[in-house]
């Protein structure tokens, strides 16, 4: 069976599979062995402290692969400038960016005279056609099932993905909710030609940061265990439900608004839960596809299972 499509050709990856940002857990040692494996691995540049940690990451991670990866910048969730972050992936020659969070426009300017390839995550038919007049080389579609930062509009990626198919003509990438062999090949029948992955890689072997709790959680996860938090704030994002959760929704609720709630939905908090194994004083993201996780394997035996798995699918259909 070929993986050949417009993604694996654009990207020079032998299979349309994406490693998602990951704030706070994506960088180098995950980012190498998903482009190892035959993927696009990519580094959270956002997440990190300064312009010289960016390139001391984006340096480690070519010493432990040679093939393509790359740099996602979260332009719009941690409230500082991204323009000394981008221009460390210019000089180091990064192949690929994806930008996530923000209106992309001024990332895209940065990077077009330098040919690197660009993916805009959208979660919007006219998002998604907006980046396409803005130059970007492919979309990532998330719907509301995903991890993380969200649309508005509450669209499963099952409806939304075809939809954006139908609207441009760059090609489109699945994300929220797909975490196997079965997500893989529901999206390309939906008509993208690739698949993007958060939650999935976080329980990984190679995801050296996330705590074992986290870890733990993922694995103990149903259908029912992700809840969306921060809709008041007009910026919707899916996490593990726990009592920390439970409390942020309490605020919401009561309308108290950004400044009761700017202690709970912190960065500081997310990395208490996803990094220290605090359950009790923090979040951690999650897509409802955790509810499919059962197990923490090295992500190259992840990857031999999602196309094994694709593969029997596609004999049986």
């Amino acid at each position: 069976m070929t993986w050949n499509t417009r993604v694996t050709e654009l990207l020079n990856i032998t299979y349309p599979i994406i490693q998602g940002g990951l704030a706070h857990l994506a960088y180098a040692d995950l980012a190498a062995a998903v482009s190892n494996a035959g993927g696009l691995g990519q580094i959270t540049a956002m997440s990190l402290s300064n312009p010289t940690d960016l390139r001391n990451e984006i340096q480690r991670v070519k010493t432990l692969t040679d093939k393509p990866f790359g740099v996602n910048f979260a332009i719009g969730q941690h409230g500082r400038p991204y323009e000394e972050m981008v221009q460390v992936a210019i000089d180091e020659q990064v192949s690929i960016i994806s930008v996530t969070g923000g209106n992309p426009k001024g990332v895209l300017e940065m990077v077009r005279p330098h040919g690197i390839k660009t993916l805009v995550l959208v979660a919007a038919k006219r998002q998604a056609v907006k980046a396409e007049e803005l130059g970007a080389d492919a979309v990532m579609v998330v719907g509301q099932e995903g991890g993380g930062h969200l649309g508005r509009g509450d669209v499963g990626t099952f409806i939304l993905t075809p939809q954006v198919v139908d609207h441009v003509s760059i090609p489109v990438i699945a994300s929220g909710g797909i975490v196997d062999g079965h997500g893989l090949i529901a999206a390309l029948a939906l008509g993208a030609d690739g698949i993007e992955m958060g939650t999935r890689f976080i329980a990984t072997k190679e995801c050296v940061d996330a705590h074992e709790a986290y870890k733990q959680d993922l694995l103990d996860a149903n259908e029912e265990s992700t809840v969306v938090i921060k809709r008041s704030l007009g910026a919707p994002a899916r996490a593990l439900r726990n009592t920390w959760t439970d409390q942020i929704l309490e605020i919401e609720q009561r309308k108290e608004g950004y400044e009761s709630l700017k202690e709970y939905i912190s960065g500081e908090a997310n990395k208490r839960y996803i990094i220290e194994g605090d359950r009790s004083k923090g979040f951690g993201w999650a897509g409802q596809g955790a509810a499919r996780i059962n197990d923490i394997p090295s992500v190259s035996e992840l990857f031999q299972q999602i196309v094994q798995d694709a593969k029997n699918i596609k004999e049986n259909l």
